[in-house]
């Protein structure tokens, strides 16, 4: 077996003409994407929320948020390294399902939590870093939700992109956010930190350029730098 071999297999595997692809991927996404809410609405019809539901509900939204916001800052990388075009065309569906999760999570805050109590919310985001990071970070995923239609896209024109590369710092004050919260076991929040740090990097014009190189070895079966050495 030639050097490299797994390089064509993986060229393959992507370039691979599968009937309805989008159709059954898009399905994938929007299943796998209702399946926290449905679990979260089972739990509380079986009154199966811990003894605080309301931290419990809390929780699994906010943990929700976040990993909805890494698949969609993964779409990009997934398309430019890949070129695996539906990839990119889940990033919006992604984007508007991580904003339904922040806005539950926000809501849970305000609604359950504060009883809508306008006097204690501005107390708890003003005097709570956690809550003020984390408000923050709803603010900037707030307007990315509303101009994420082709119409907005067309209206921004160029801005719309700037607009829309706020979610890397949406993303950063969100596992700011979630640390600062559950305050000891913080081991989580770095997992969820290192990812965003990742997929933040590949955007660095020069990570970019050397992990498009590496791919494109690894599309055209061809063995980079060092596996070359190697094998001499």
């Amino acid at each position: 077996m030639k050097a490299w071999t797994c390089g064509r297999i993986f060229n393959q595997l992507v370039k691979a003409k599968i009937p309805g692809k989008s159709s059954l991927l898009r399905l994938i996404v929007h299943l796998g994407a209702l399946i926290p809410i449905s679990l979260l609405l089972y739990d509380y019809r079986i009154d199966n929320l811990t003894a605080n539901p309301i931290q419990e509900i809390t929780f699994r939204t906010g943990k929700t948020t976040l990993v909805m916001l890494c698949l969609t800052l993964a779409c990009s990388p997934i398309y430019s390294f890949l070129k695996y075009r539906p990839a990119l065309n889940m990033r919006r569906t992604l984007g508007l399902y991580t904003f339904f999760y922040v806005s539950l999570h926000f809501l849970t805050f305000v609604v359950l939590d504060y009883g809508l109590n306008l006097g204690l919310i501005y107390e708890a985001i003003f005097e709570k870093p956690y809550a003020l990071v984390g408000f923050s970070a709803f603010l900037i995923l707030l307007p990315m939700a509303v101009t994420s239609t082709k119409g907005w896209q067309r209206r921004l024109g160029k801005n719309w992109k700037r607009l829309h590369r706020w979610i890397y710092a949406a993303g950063g004050l969100a596992v700011v956010h979630y640390s600062w919260a559950v305050k000891s076991d913080i081991r989580e929040p770095i997992a969820y930190g290192i990812v965003v740090a990742l997929l933040l990097l590949l955007r660095v014009p020069r990570v970019k350029k050397a992990t498009h190189a590496l791919f494109d070895r690894m599309r055209t079966g061809q063995p980079p730098a060092l596996a070359r050495v190697a094998t001499k």
